[in-house]
């Protein structure tokens, strides 16, 4: 290998990974994607982008704002994760999550870091994480 070519990190590497599974969300407004981690980065537990339940029309609900019936990225890959809640975990995820989102990564157990790389208009989700003791960070690829 090349001695002055860089490796990219594995932060990258997921967040890369969350950017690419977005792109399967039908939503029109917003395609967000998730993707949990061990903390050895060696696994990856799930996976999820924002959508319709499975076997409903491929499609948002409404065209509202905020209203679309879409399921969260972040909601279908807890829903996905198999891994027990003492596990530790890295959520990396497109989008900032919203408050209910937090409110699930919490529950979900484990998560020890988010990593995001799109901000949100609305950032109340930061003092939850924050309070829940999760370190929470955006990603930009120009800090590489």
């Amino acid at each position: 290998m090349d001695e002055n070519k860089k490796r990219i990190s594995f932060d990258e590497v997921y967040m890369r990974f969350a950017l690419i599974i977005a792109q399967r969300s039908t939503c029109k407004r917003l395609q967000v994607g998730t993707v949990i981690t061990s903390t050895d980065y060696r696994k990856v537990f799930a996976v999820g982008y924002n959508g319709n339940a499975t076997g409903l029309p491929n499609q948002c609900d409404s065209d509202e704002p905020g209203n679309c019936g879409c399921l969260h990225s972040e909601e279908n890959a807890i829903i996905n994760c198999d891994a027990p809640r003492e596990t530790a975990k890295y959520i990396f995820v497109t989008h900032l999550p919203c408050v209910m989102c937090a409110k699930r990564i919490i529950n979900l157990g484990g998560v020890k870091k988010v990593l995001y790389h799109h901000d949100y208009r609305i950032r109340d989700s930061l003092d939850i994480l924050n309070l829940a003791g999760i370190e929470i960070g955006q990603f930009s690829f120009e800090d590489i």
